[in-house]
């Protein structure tokens, strides 16, 4: 597979230096991509810089996932307005190792292959690093003026032109650039990837193995991914996407994908799948001939949630999904974990109930009232059960005088209960 080619119909080439395609014609070559390790897992913004490092294995070249410790400690200027949290080494370490255990599930670190995938950290070379070395061996070979050129520092500037821009900051495109020198001294690194805002760091790395070395090394970003409406990619009211489903369950991962636009499932299903081109092009007239259907959505979701979570995860999420359309509801209620029930229900009234009073056996009427203020008095409740209109864990109740009992909890502690068809409640016994 040619990594370019790969990468250009899949519109994931933002700017190249010039000579880098000859580079990876001529030989098997190694190239890094740096991480920021700020959390203890990736999110969907990091997904792009990510599948690069995956395609780039598939073509038979070595990734090198590179932690950013030492850079992380500092926190880079480019498109932000703020300086960043620094962290301490343990949680660094921490970090490391969850995220490492994410890009595993992309990349081959365990394997034979010459060309199997390398983590890592940067603090480990900068750790010792002492202050005046550094700036006399490599401060030197870069100009103020070099650095000053750069639209990163001039932006940054710009924007915070009453505060200025602290040497800690400044110094950042420098230590980014060390990374790349000792890389290529160390692992004959020649190439850096990264988002199309990297670039002038990247290419701080290149002069810098020119000036030092004497050496060619060269550089490839990636567009920055935006939402067809302008709006940021990655991003939903209650934060990040993350991978790990501590912080974003399997089914809000799937959601997520499976909710984008028909413009943006074009262009997603491009960046963050494998699929070829034959496959996506078939999808698109499948959408193009029947939108309401969705393919494209769909797939996408498909792909990407049992990449980064799993098969069995996908086709839960798939289940849960259809909980408020399915005949089958009231099943697949029992059946899925108390995460994916809370994310499915998230945002509809919660009341809380004496686990007692359930344990003891109440009735529906009892429970919907007194207990639970879903109905205002049991006339009401009543009056709705025999038009069926009242449902508990998405069985339609037939009787008000139904006695509810610990058999009706879901995952132990929890009911759902359903006025009309779009009013839900979930009573937690406490």
């Amino acid at each position: 597979m040619n990594f370019i080619e790969e990468l250009q119909w899949r519109g994931m080439i933002h700017t190249m230096m010039p000579g880098t395609e000859e580079q990876l014609n001529k030989e098997m070559t190694s190239a890094y991509l740096g991480i920021d390790p700020t959390a203890d897992s990736l999110h969907i913004g990091h997904l792009v810089g990510v599948m690069m490092l995956k395609h780039f294995q598939r073509s038979g070249h070595r990734p090198i996932a590179l932690i950013g410790g030492a850079t992380g400690m500092i926190g880079d200027p480019s498109m932000k307005s703020q300086e960043r949290k620094l962290i301490d080494e343990e949680t660094l370490r921490h970090n490391q190792e969850a995220i490492k255990k994410q890009l595993s599930k992309f990349l081959d670190f365990d394997s034979d292959a010459p060309n199997r995938a390398i983590l890592v950290n940067n603090y480990d070379w900068m750790k010792d690093y002492g202050f005046l070395n550094f700036i006399r061996d490599i401060g030197k070979h870069i100009t103020v003026n070099y650095m000053m050129a750069k639209d990163s520092v001039k932006k940054r500037l710009a924007a915070n032109a009453d505060h200025g821009m602290s040497f800690t900051e400044f110094s950042y495109q420098l230590l980014q650039g060390y990374d790349f020198l000792h890389l290529y001294r160390t692992k004959n690194c020649r190439l850096q990837l990264g988002g199309s805002d990297q670039w002038g760091n990247i290419t701080t790395g290149t002069e810098l193995i020119r000036r030092v070395e004497g050496g060619e090394a060269f550089a490839l970003t990636c567009p920055l991914i935006t939402k067809a409406d302008g709006g940021k990619f990655g991003k939903t009211e209650s934060g990040n996407v993350w991978l790990d489903p501590r912080y974003t369950s399997p089914y809000k991962f799937y959601q997520f994908w499976l909710n984008v636009s028909d413009a943006d499932a074009e262009k997603y299903i491009k960046i963050f799948t494998e699929l070829s081109r034959e496959e996506i092009e078939s999808l698109v007239a499948e959408q193009q001939a029947d939108p309401g259907q969705r393919p494209l959505q769909k797939r996408l979701a498909k792909e990407i949630t049992t990449m980064v979570h799993s098969a069995a995860e996908y086709e839960a999420a798939v289940e849960a999904s259809q909980i408020l359309f399915s005949n089958k509801a009231g099943d697949i209620l029992h059946r899925i974990d108390e995460s994916t029930l809370l994310s499915v229900f998230e945002g509809v009234p919660q009341f809380e109930v004496a686990r007692s009073v359930i344990e003891a056996g109440v009735s529906a009427a009892e429970l919907l009232t007194e207990h639970a203020q879903v109905f205002a008095s049991k006339g009401e409740m009543r009056k709705l059960t025999q038009g069926g209109g009242v449902s508990v864990n998405k069985e339609k109740l037939a009787d008000a005088n139904t006695t509810i009992t610990t058999d009706y909890l879901l995952n132990g502690k929890y009911i759902l209960a359903q006025r009309g068809k779009k009013n839900y409640y979930l009573i937690i016994a406490k």
